[in-house]
């Protein structure tokens, strides 16, 4: 099968799902789910989705249709036989029932379709043959013992059968239960039957079955590596006994007898749910696969704005104007009908390959017989607007597809043609792409535009084609960009940010990817303002396929801070001058120090409520798309830490001291002062009731630790009663932070449970490298939270559905944790784990999961770049011979 047959079938198969299930919303909410259920069974069912092929299968009666007084009215729950039908319909995965009921009965009531395998009387009946292959011997069994059954037992308590008879005790009174209980004792001895005992019946058949044969037979048949087995009964217990550790087993209903199943649900309700969770789950990770992997986007900045571009050359990501305003283009959000900007051959060649521009932003993505270098033109350090300009060379017929989705989609966006392009209408400010000599087509894509048109660059005025996106209304000159002037634009594109990396000091090793991660985070920073993104997108997941969703495109005082220490630490003073600015701008209008929100929209205003974009799929269907960040709700009293750290080290740099400077150190020892005993909701913002976090003593202690340094380096009167404060802290995160059960600093005080933000407790200089404590907590960290190349935060319930790959700048606290220690070696073969993981062109993401071996989490991510920077500086003087 070719590629394109290959996509246009699973495009198909999507379409006979998305055909099949009547509403999504019947298949039930996961985050809904994720609350409902119990937190370990949600990460089973989390872990076994990801199956290279998975068989799931239940019982009927009391499993997914409720137990009735009257079997013939036992109809199966509509949202259970709506994921059974879902997830028979996904690649490598099989859906079966396996019933105590005839087979005729079952697929009757059941109304599955073929594609779910049926099981008739205990596994006896596969199909509504199977009485042509009874033996004749069985055949005059079957009809001496029909006869005695009928003549012996009450009519209305026989359900004949194709192989056998059932018998319903249920609703009779005891004494009539047992007296038909040894009737059919006495009728099973005089016939050659074989009974198997349920909870309210009794199965007879000629043919030796049992649900365990059935279940191995089903296994066998559809090659499942895992399987997920859901039953009520007794009788379930024999195919629950067959299943192994990579299985999981589900019995339905309170009772206390022993069962083999891993959980118990209460109803077939909730067995409805599971279902419909292990379809969302598996459909995420299945066609999350062929989603664009997250790390090989990459990143255009200008110290203002930002874009993403994937590998085949379309922008996939653009918000406008503010980097938290609605985005244009959300194609990277699992769609294109959220808006996207691409070129491509029309033959439709894939890329060969995509690389930066020297030390630049400036991005090249090249094909057979065509190129594509893309930047954001420099614009006035006061302007809001976004200049995007797109070079295309070559002799190959060229498709240009421009469709912009204003407001992430949400509303219709048209387009009219203008003299030397396309303009969109109804915008509060001009959005036009000038293209000269373009001859673009006007396409009606539902209610919005998209303008298209094919050319060969090399038959185009001057040899390529420029296209020039200017929104805003300060573009007056980008006419004369695509008319002649783009080689003097991107010359300035250009030695910005050669001039910027050449003033930068450097280690001697891995300097490209060093110069990557700092270029990356220099185009994090909004320089009209001074902010500082943590990443420039919303909602790259955490999971593939979870709720742990986040819009990072703010500027959190923690991530800010350690961003602009970075680059302070390669010699580049700007941004962290900017920064401080912005801070102090904050704070004149805070009316008080400790009330500092964690994180601001990067214009100093507060954030808009967190809301779901519920039109939008998600990347790789993980949802729900958010934007805003709740987060800027909770109490994180670490925050005041890193902020005086980069006070600390920039005073130190500039070998001076202002007014301003002192200023803020004052106002962060006394935010510290008022609140540090307080617990809060720590580093991770985990979405409960806050804690008492050793990380956030930590960073506490921190702020007075070195604000001290700072007052002793200028000769300054400490106000108040510093020395004795920072004494004060230490002593608390000592005393109460170690856990001596565990051997380590955990995430709270009176906690098991550990974190990777606990090294700070060496990392920061409260405790010496030396000290057993911080020793044993880092081979604590090491053991319990290192997966291969990465380390993730916690492994606790931080209150929030679903699972996550492990973070990057965890795994650079370890490496610089090693390198505290003197575990050189350990340290030098951790950094090069991660320094594999850089994406194509050199950015990371949030998160790795080491499983699937997928980058997840919003990208590029600065926490990552910072981190790697830091380890990559430290390592510098612990070269390999």
């Amino acid at each position: 099968m070719s590629t394109v047959e290959h996509e246009s079938a699973t495009e198909s198969r999507l379409a006979t799902i998305a055909a099949s299930v009547r509403s999504s919303e019947l298949l039930g909410d996961l985050a809904e789910a994720s609350r409902r259920l119990d937190p370990v069974l949600f990460r089973r069912l989390f872990e076994l989705s990801r199956s290279p092929s998975l068989l799931v299968a239940t019982d009927y009666d009391g499993t997914i249709a409720p137990i009735v007084d009257v079997p013939s009215q036992a109809f199966p729950l509509e949202g259970s036989v709506d994921s059974l039908r879902a997830l028979a319909l996904l690649p490598s995965t099989s859906a079966g029932v396996i019933s105590g009921r005839s087979l005729r009965d079952l697929a009757a009531m059941s109304r599955l379709p073929r594609e779910v395998h049926l099981f008739g009387s205990h596994g006896g009946e596969t199909d509504t043959f199977t009485i042509d292959t009874l033996t004749e011997t069985q055949r005059t069994v079957l009809a001496d013992f029909r006869a005695d059954l009928t003549r012996t037992l009450p009519r209305d308590v026989i359900e004949h059968k194709t192989t056998g008879a059932a018998v319903h005790l249920r609703g009779l009174d005891e004494t009539d239960r047992r007296e038909i209980e040894a009737a059919v004792e006495k009728l099973a001895s005089a016939h050659p039957i074989h009974p198997t005992r349920g909870k309210q019946v009794i199965d007879l058949s000629v043919v030796p079955s049992s649900k365990a044969d059935a279940l191995t037979r089903l296994r066998s048949q559809t090659g499942a590596e895992a399987v997920v087995f859901i039953g009520d009964d007794t009788a379930d217990e024999f195919a629950l006994e067959t299943l192994g550790a990579d299985d999981l087993g589900l019995k339905v209903g309170a009772e206390a007898a022993p069962t083999h199943a891993d959980f118990r649900l209460d109803s077939p309700a909730e067995v409805s749910i599971v279902l419909s969770a292990l379809f969302e789950l598996r459909k995420s990770w299945l066609f999350g696969r062929r989603a664009t992997p997250i790390q090989r986007h990459s990143l255009i900045g200008n110290g203002q704005s930002t874009a993403l571009i994937d590998p085949a050359g379309s922008i996939c990501w653009m918000p406008h104007p503010l980097p938290h305003s609605a985005s244009m283009f959300s194609e990277v959000l699992g769609t294109e009908a959220a808006g996207f900007f691409a070129v491509s051959p029309e033959n439709g060649a894939a890329p060969l390959t995509q690389r930066y521009l020297g030390n630049s932003t400036l991005l090249e993505t090249r094909w057979a017989g065509l190129s594509c270098v893309d930047y954001l033109a420099p614009v006035d350090g006061h302007s809001d607007d976004t200049i995007v300009v797109r070079v295309l060379t070559g002799d190959t017929p060229t498709r240009i597809r421009f469709a912009p989705r204003l407001d992430y989609a949400t509303v219709p966006t048209r387009m009219t043609r203008t003299d030397d392009g396309v303009a969109v209408l109804g915008t509060a400010e001009p959005i036009e792409l000038h293209a000269p000599g373009i001859d673009f087509d006007i396409i009606e894509n539902g209610d919005s535009h998209t303008a298209a048109a094919t050319v060969v660059p090399s038959q185009q005025s001057g040899g390529s084609v420029v296209l020039v996106l200017a929104c805003g209304s300060g573009t007056g000159d980008a006419g004369y960009m695509a008319t002649g002037g783009e080689h003097h634009v991107r010359e300035r594109a250009l030695n910005f940010w050669t001039n910027w990396v050449d003033s930068l000091t450097l280690p001697s090793h891995h300097r490209e990817e060093v110069i990557r991660s700092a270029i990356t985070l220099r185009a994090l920073c909004h320089e009209p303002t001074g902010g500082v993104l943590a990443a420039p997108t919303t909602s790259l997941p955490e999971g593939i396929g979870g709720v742990r969703n986040w819009d990072y495109r703010y500027t959190w005082l923690r991530d800010g801070s350690m961003t602009v220490r970075a680059l302070l630490a390669l010699g580049s003073t700007g941004e962290a001058e900017g920064f401080l600015s912005w801070l102090s701008g904050i704070l004149e209008r805070t009316v008080s120090p400790e009330q500092l929100h964690p994180l601001y929209a990067v214009d100093g205003s507060a954030l808009t409520t967190e809301a779901v974009l519920n039109h939008l799929p998600g990347y790789a269907g993980s949802r729900p798309v958010r934007v805003g960040n709740a987060a800027e709700h909770q109490v994180q009293l670490d925050v005041f830490g890193p902020v005086t750290e980069l006070l600390d080290e920039l005073s130190d740099h500039l070998g001076e001291l202002p007014e301003d400077y002192w200023t803020l150190t004052c106002q962060m020892v006394e935010a510290v002062g008022k609140r540090w005993f307080e617990a809060d909701h720590g580093i991770w913002e985990a979405r409960r009731a806050p804690k008492h976090n050793v990380y956030t003593r930590v960073m506490c202690w921190v702020t007075v630790d070195r604000a001290l340094r700072i007052a002793d380096r200028f000769d300054r009167e400490p106000p108040g009663a510093w020395r004795q404060l920072r004494e004060e802290i230490a002593h608390d995160v000592l005393t109460n932070g170690f856990n001596e059960e565990v051997g380590a600093f955990t995430v709270a005080y009176g906690e098991t449970d550990l974190d990777s933000a606990a090294l700070f407790v060496g990392l920061s200089g409260l405790l010496d490298a030396d000290d057993p404590r911080f020793v044993s907590t880092v081979d604590a960290i090491e053991r319990e939270l290192r997966v291969g190349p990465t380390v993730f935060r916690y492994r606790y319930d931080d209150g929030l559905p679903g699972l996550e790959g492990g973070f990057h700048i965890c795994t650079t606290w370890l490496i610089e944790a090693f390198i505290k220690v003197g575990r050189i070696d350990d340290a030098w073969d951790l950094f090069r784990q991660v320094d594999d993981l850089l994406g194509p062109t050199g950015l990371l993401s949030e998160e790795y999961d080491p499983v699937a071996e997928m980058h997840l989490g919003n990208h590029p991510q600065a926490y990552s770049h910072l981190g790697y920077i830091r380890v990559a500086q430290q390592l510098d003087a612990y070269r390999p011979s």
